[in-house]
């Protein structure tokens, strides 16, 4: 990834050199705080994250959730943008069965118009959210996400600028406000057909080794393997995205695991509330914990130096560009702590 940052004036100290990571933030909403303050932290950890060297920062989009504040991640994307001033921001994703493209294209667009050079859409065929409350965002309609994903990709496509061929009945449509750039597109996978799609067609493809880990490495291998450029000159792009913690910590490590598998067995049970602290710690010194809770092929948790070497091993592995890092906590003082090693740690090893 090439560095961006520039225009250091005399005595101010250069900002690092951008590395090939990124945060993907759920905007978790921690108990006894405000959906306000939950907004304020995500400042925080993007500011924090962009002064570390990561290169982007994205928003999730998930529904009918008390524990999360990311239920417009369009309107995160603009204020994350407009609080830090070099770190792309964007979206992964927008469930585009829950959107109509044209919206999608010119929400993108205003964004684009406010942050030139800053903006990334990734887009899923996944609700993000629950069967209801999909029926609801669809207004009822009955939908075939995996049938009409391809068609709603090709149609957001043409409004962001590919155009529609004459005697489209869209072909007049003007998506405003027209801004000469387009956000870095990019299809979002847990399984091999988002990344299949994305060779396909030519574009770049996230896959999330957090949900799918068993199958990552090949898909993303098979990816770029299988790439075809839309136009001349178009390469294979991939990034993966991995739980992660990094801690000298063993305390934190443990709750850190133990909060995602309480988080876990929540979403199965139904229950959107945010972890209680000493919920975490009573589990995490628990012996069910103990005895074979921590999901390993999941996480990659461990002191920085492990950590930064297994992101790098996968990362190898999967051949993929970059390294989305995951990392869903009831503290955010330790989700940056964390963001911050693993990025001091990069620096070291890569």
């Amino acid at each position: 990834m090439v560095c961006r940052r520039s225009g250091v004036l005399p005595g101010m100290t250069p900002a690092p050199p951008v590395l090939p990571l990124a945060v993907l933030d759920f905007v978790g909403i921690e108990h006894g705080e405000t959906p306000a303050e939950a907004i304020r932290g995500a400042a925080g950890i993007a500011q924090a994250v962009e002064r570390e060297g990561y290169g982007r920062l994205w928003v999730s989009e998930h529904h009918n959730m008390k524990s999360l504040a990311c239920s417009a991640p369009e309107l995160l994307v603009g204020h994350l943008a407009s609080q830090t001033e070099t770190l792309r921001v964007g979206a992964a994703g927008i469930m585009l069965p829950n959107h109509a493209a044209f919206k999608v294209a010119e929400l993108f667009r205003t964004l684009l118009a406010m942050h030139p050079g800053r903006i990334d859409l990734a887009l899923g065929r996944a609700p993000g959210t629950d069967p209801l409350t999909a029926h609801v965002l669809r207004r009822g309609l009955r939908v075939d996400p995996a049938a009409e994903f391809p068609t709603q990709v090709a149609e957001l496509l043409a409004f962001l600028g590919d155009g529609f061929p004459e005697g489209h009945p869209y072909e007049s449509l003007i998506v405003a406000p027209v801004v000469d750039e387009r956000p870095e597109v990019f299809v979002l996978g847990s399984s091999a057909y988002g990344a299949k799609f994305a060779a396909i067609n030519g574009l770049r493809a996230v896959f999330a080794h957090h949900m799918s880990p068993e199958i990552a490495v090949d898909v993303l291998r098979e990816y770029r393997r299988d790439f075809t450029p839309r136009v001349d000159g178009d390469a294979p792009y991939s990034a993966m995205s991995v739980l992660a913690f990094a801690s000298d910590d063993e305390q934190a490590r443990r709750e850190f695991e133990a909060a995602w598998a309480l988080t876990m067995r929540n979403l199965s049970r139904g229950v959107r509330e945010p972890l209680r602290p000493e919920e975490v710690q009573e589990h995490a010194r628990s012996g069910a914990f103990t005895g074979g809770d921590v999901d390993n092929a999941r996480m990659v948790v461990g002191e920085p130096k492990v950590v930064v070497e297994r992101l790098l091993e996968l990362k190898a592995a999967a051949q993929a560009d970059e390294i989305v890092v995951v990392t869903p906590s009831l503290n955010r003082a330790r989700r940056t702590d964390s963001f911050t090693r693993i990025a001091h740690g990069w620096r070291i090893a890569a």
